[in-house]
C-alpha cells in the first residue's frame, strides 16, 4: 500500500487534466518479469520502495528507506525536448540509527533532463541523481550518497515476486480503476557498507521492495492508511494495510498478503486480520501529529499473534515545504507466537494522514 506519491503530487499542485488518457489498474493485466520491475509510462503514478533492517558486525541496529517516485504530468508526445517535463521524479532517503537514537532523512525532486533522473529497463536501472538501484544478474545494487551518510548494498532476492490483491489488482476503493498493480520482493538478503558521519561499517540484514503503478487509487472519503511489512524468523512474510476513512472507520478494501516459506502467497481480506494500536504514541514536534507507534497484529487463520514496537519513536518524514504531506515511516521489531510456538521478526511501519487527511490527485 504505497500511495504517498498521489498525495505528494496533489500537494505540489500537480494537476493533469489529461488523466483520462492514462490506463487504470483493472483485472486482466499479464505480469512479466523482469519487465514489470521497471517503468510503465501508460500509468500516471508509479513508485519503487525499498526498506530494510540492518546490523553492523558489532550488532548495532539500523533501518533504511530509499524510495523512487514517478509522477506523469504530460502525455503530449510533442513535449519531448530534453528539458520538457513529461514526468517528475521524486525520491526519499532515510536512515534510522536505532541504537544511536537518531533519524536522518533527505528528499529530492527532479525532471528527467539529460539523465538526471529516470527509469530504464534496457539499462536495468532506477535513479535520481546519485541515488540508484542497478539490477545485475538478478541481484540489485543499491547506492545512496547523502551529506551525512552513504549506503552501498547488494540485495539478493530469496523468493520470487509476489503479486498482491485479487485477479491481479490491489483494490483500494469502490469502482473499476480505484486500484493499483502491486508487486513485492518480500525477502531480500542485504549485505554491504554503511558510512555514517565519517565512519564505515559492514552491515547485513533483510530488505523489502514494493513496486506499484496506477492512475487513481483512493476515494475522497479516505483520510490515510497504516501499512506494515513483516519479515518473520520462520521465513514467512506478511503485508497488511488499513485504509482509514474520514469518519474514523476502517475501509472494507483494507487487505493484506501472507507469503509462506516456499514463496506462495495468500490474499487476506479485512475480516482475516486485525490491526490494533497499543498503548503508547509519539507526538511530532514538527507537525503535532500523534502517531500510534505500537501495534497488535492478529491473523487467526494463520494462528499468528504479534506485537510491533520500535526502538526509535522519531521516524517522521515531515514535508518540506510544509504543504507536502508528512508521514511516519520506521523500522519495527516483532514478538509473539504462531500457535504455541514463539515467533519474532523485523519489519517496517508506515502511517499517513495523521497530521491532516491525504489529498488526492483529481
Amino acid at each position: 500500500m504505497r500511495n504517498k506519491l498521489a498525495a505528494l503530487a496533489a500537494a505540489l499542485l500537480i494537476f493533469n487534466p489529461l488523466a483520462a488518457q492514462y490506463r487504470t489498474a483493472v483485472p486482466g493485466y499479464r505480469f512479466e518479469f523482469p519487465r514489470d520491475y521497471f517503468d510503465h509510462p501508460d500509468f500516471q503514478t508509479e513508485w519503487w520502495y525499498y526498506t530494510g533492517n540492518l546490523k553492523s558486525s558489532t550488532g548495532h541496529r539500523y533501518g533504511f528507506e530509499l524510495t523512487f517516485f514517478r509522477q506523469a504530468v504530460s502525455h503530449d508526445p510533442t513535449h519531448a525536448a530534453i528539458w520538457d517535463v513529461q514526468d517528475l521524479y521524486l525520491a526519499h532517503l532515510a536512515l534510522s540509527d536505532l541504537d544511536g537514537r537518531h533519524f536522518y532523512h533527505a528528499e529530492r525532486i527532479n525532471r528527467a533532463g539529460p539523465r538526471i533522473a529516470g527509469v530504464s529497463a534496457s539499462a536495468a536501472r532506477i535513479w535520481n541523481g546519485n541515488w540508484q538501484i542497478q539490477w545485475k544478474s538478478g541481484d540489485q545494487k543499491l547506492e545512496a550518497v547523502d551529506r551525512e551518510f552513504q549506503l552501498h548494498l547488494t540485495l539478493q532476492p530469496q523468493k520470487p515476486p509476489v503479486i498482491h490483491g485479487e485477479n491481479g489488482v490491489s483494490q483500494k476503493a469502490e469502482g473499476a480503476g480505484h486500484a493499483s498493480y502491486y508487486i513485492s520482493l518480500t525477502r531480500l538478503a542485504a549485505t554491504g557498507k554503511l558510512e555514517l558521519n565519517g565512519e564505515n561499517f559492514d552491515v547485513n540484514g533483510l530488505a523489502w521492495m514494493d513496486h506499484e503503478f496506477f492512475t487513481q487509487q483512493l476515494d475522497s472519503n479516505q483520510a490515510g492508511w497504516d501499512w506494515l511489512s513483516l519479515q518473520l524468523e520462520d521465513n514467512t512474510e506478511l503485508m497488511l494495510f488499513h485504509i482509514r476513512r474520514k469518519d474514523g472507520s476502517i475501509d472494507p478494501f483494507s487487505a493484506g498478503t501472507y507469503v509462506n516459506a516456499q514463496g506462495q502467497s495468500l490474499h487476506l481480506r479485512l475480516n482475516d486480520f486485525t490491526l490494533r494500536p497499543l498503548a503508547g504514541s509519539w507526538t511530532s514536534p514538527d507537525t503535532h501529529a500523534v502517531y500510534p507507534i505500537a501495534w497488535k497484529i492478529v491473523v487467526p487463520k494463520l494462528r499468528i499473534e504479534l506485537e510491533a514496537h520500535t526502538a526509535l519513536a522519531a521516524q517522521e518524514l515531515s514535508g518540506t515545504p510544509k504543504f507536502v504531506p508528512s508521514y511516519w515511516e520506521g523500522a519495527i521489531t516483532l514478538a509473539g507466537h504462531r500457535g504455541k510456538f514463539p515467533l519474532s521478526g523485523v519489519g517496517y511501519l508506515e502511517m499517513t494522514g495523521y497530521d491532516r487527511p491525504v489529498k488526492l490527485v483529481p
